[in-house]
C-alpha cells in the first residue's frame, strides 16, 4: 500500500508538471502572436485636427518697458545752498509749484545794486535832457553855436543808452532772483530725490525727478523683416507685469531709421493709463498687422525630432509623417497656427495629430473613436 501511494503521488506530480508546461507554452505562443500583430491605437477627437482654410490674424510680437509720456528733471538754474526741499519719492506735485529754493541773499543784493544803478542812469538822462533843451533855446537866440547843441544831443543819447543798459542788467538780476525758486514744470509724482537740504548745488544740478502717470509709451525694437508690416494706427494688446487684464494699445509712430548697433527698428506704442501702472514695468504682447485666409494646422502639432519638421497625419487608417516648412504663421482664438503653403502635400480635409497625442511610429494603424473636431471660430480680436 505504501508503494502504491508513493507511485500515485509521483504520477500526480508528473501530471501537474505537464499541465503547467502546457500552460506556459500556450502563453508564450499567445505572446508571440501578439507581438506579430501590429497594435491599433485609439484616437479621440481631442487628439486630431483637420486641415482647412481658416481666417487667421497675423501679428508681430513686441516687448519692452513702459515709459511715461511726460517726465521732467527739476534742476538748479543758479548755484547756491538748497533750502526748503520737503518733497520725497511718491509725493505729488502741481505744475508751477515751488518745491525748493536756492539761498537768495546774494541775488537780492545784486537786484538792489542794479536798481540803484538804473536810478543813477535815469538821473543822468534827466540832466542830459535838460542841458539839451537849454542849449536848443540858446542856439535859437544865437548865444552858442550849433556844435554845442550837437554835443548835448549826443550826451543825451549816451545817457539814455546807459539807462537802457542799466534796466537790462536789472532785468537779468531779477530773473536770477526768480530762478532761485525751483518750480515743477508739470503735475505728477516725485520719482527721485537727488539732493538734501543744506547741500550746495551747481548750475544744472539735478534736484528732483517728476513723472506724469496720465499716459505711457512702449518703445519696442523689431527686426527689419517684422517691422515692414507695422504702420501707425495699427492696434495691439499688451500684458503688463502685475496687471491681470491685458491693455489695448495702438502704434503711434515708427522710427524711419535702423539702429546702428542692433540693426533693429524702433516702434512706439501708445499705452493708456490704468490703475497700478508705473514707469519701468515690463510689457509684452502682439500687434495686429493683418489677416489672411489659408489652410493651416496648429503650430503645436509640428514635431522637430527629425532633421526636417513634420506633422503626423492619418492616411488610410495609418500614421504618416509628412514634412512641412515653417513659414507664415497666424493666430486663431489665441492658438498659433502654421500656414500650409504647399497644400499638395497635405490637402484640405487631412486629419493631423495634435501635440497631446504624442509620438506614434509611422505606419502604425489607428482607429478613430469619433470624427475630429474642425475649428470654425473666426478671430475677432488679438490673441491674449
Amino acid at each position: 500500500m505504501l508503494l502504491a501511494l508513493l507511485m500515485l503521488a509521483i504520477a500526480l506530480g508528473v501530471l501537474r508538471a505537464l499541465k503547467q508546461r502546457q500552460a506556459r507554452g500556450a502563453a508564450a505562443s499567445a505572446a508571440a502572436q501578439a507581438t506579430q500583430q501590429a497594435p491599433v491605437y485609439q484616437l479621440s477627437d481631442q487628439d486630431l485636427a483637420v486641415v482647412q482654410r481658416l481666417d487667421l490674424a497675423q501679428t508681430v510680437a513686441v516687448s519692452g518697458s513702459l515709459k511715461a509720456l511726460h517726465t521732467a528733471v527739476i534742476k538748479a538754474k543758479v548755484a547756491g545752498e538748497l533750502q526748503g526741499l520737503t518733497k520725497r519719492e511718491g509725493e505729488s506735485v502741481r505744475a508751477g509749484e515751488v518745491v525748493a529754493r536756492i539761498d537768495s541773499t546774494e541775488a537780492q543784493a545784486r537786484v538792489r545794486q542794479a536798481e540803484q544803478q538804473a536810478k543813477a542812469a535815469q538821473a543822468q538822462v534827466l540832466i542830459a535832457r535838460r542841458a539839451q533843451e537849454n542849449n536848443r533855446s540858446l542856439v535859437q537866440q544865437g548865444f552858442i553855436s550849433s556844435t554845442a547843441l550837437e554835443t548835448s544831443t549826443n550826451n543825451l543819447a549816451a545817457a539814455e543808452a546807459n539807462h537802457q543798459a542799466a534796466v537790462a542788467a536789472l532785468d537779468i538780476v531779477r530773473k536770477t532772483l526768480g530762478d532761485t525758486a525751483l518750480r515743477s514744470p508739470l503735475s505728477g509724482w516725485v520719482s527721485a530725490r537727488l539732493v538734501q537740504n543744506g547741500e550746495r548745488v551747481p548750475v544744472d544740478g539735478r534736484v528732483l525727478e517728476v513723472v506724469d502717470l496720465s499716459g505711457f509709451e512702449l518703445e519696442a525694437a523689431l527686426a527689419p523683416a517684422d517691422a515692414v508690416a507695422v504702420v501707425a494706427g495699427q492696434t495691439g494688446r499688451l500684458r503688463i507685469e502685475g496687471m491681470a487684464a491685458p491693455v489695448e494699445v495702438a502704434v503711434a509712430r515708427v522710427n524711419p531709421s535702423v539702429q546702428a548697433g542692433s540693426r533693429s527698428v524702433l516702434v512706439y506704442l501708445t499705452v493708456p493709463s490704468a490703475v497700478g501702472m508705473r514707469q519701468g514695468l515690463f510689457a509684452q504682447g502682439k500687434i495686429l498687422t493683418g489677416r489672411l485666409n489659408a489652410p493651416a494646422v496648429p503650430l503645436s502639432a509640428v514635431r522637430n525630432d527629425k532633421p526636417q519638421p513634420y506633422v503626423q497625419t492619418v492616411q488610410g487608417g495609418k500614421i504618416a509623417h509628412v514634412p512641412v516648412t515653417l513659414g507664415r504663421q497666424g493666430w486663431l482664438d489665441g492658438e498659433p497656427m502654421l500656414v500650409l503653403d504647399d497644400v499638395g502635400t497635405i490637402p484640405v480635409g487631412t486629419s493631423v495629430l495634435r501635440v497631446q497625442a504624442g509620438l506614434i511610429r509611422e505606419g502604425t494603424q489607428v482607429q478613430l473613436t469619433a470624427p475630429p473636431a474642425t475649428p470654425t471660430a473666426r478671430p475677432k480680436s488679438l490673441p491674449n
